[in-house]
């Protein structure tokens, strides 16, 4: 099974197209290969028309914007680890010439490992047992 997006297996596409061949229909194939009826008229189709049976590679990828700004990224948050997300924007904007939204420069923080809030808004809990301990099983307990 692959995920979404990802291309399927070599051997599947000579399986599914092979069974294809052998006078088998689509709509009984589908289920037997867990693939869509669509993915097996489109892959006979583009065998028809050009000959090719292997997944074309992926040309939806659109690269991040501040790709080629990682290191300087970097050295901004170790320069000021408690600025804020809104703060890393402005910045890019001024200094990169980058317009870039809130998610992803979320994105590209978490990508390079940096984490989002800096420090903790509330002190650390006691060390102390906060409720009253339970009963052993068996025993009474007073009542108050």
């Amino acid at each position: 099974m692959t995920k979404r997006g990802e291309a399927y297996s070599q051997d599947l596409r000579d399986r599914v197209l092979g069974a294809l061949d052998s006078g088998m229909s689509a709509s009984t194939i589908a289920p037997i290969f867990r693939v869509s009826v669509s993915y097996i008229y489109k892959a006979a189709a583009r065998r028809r028309a050009t000959g090719e049976v292997s997944a074309r590679p992926q040309r939806n990828h659109v690269p991040l914007k501040l790709a080629k700004h990682e290191e300087v990224l970097r050295a901004k948050v170790a320069a000021d680890p408690d600025a804020r997300v809104a703060d890393l924007r402005a910045w890019a904007e001024e200094e990169l010439g980058v317009s870039i939204s809130h998610a992803p420069m979320w994105h590209m923080l978490k990508r390079l490992g940096l984490t989002y809030k800096k420090r903790r808004s509330t002190p650390a809990s006691k060390n102390a047992p906060m409720s009253r301990p339970l009963a052993a099983n068996g025993t009474a307990t007073k009542s108050g």
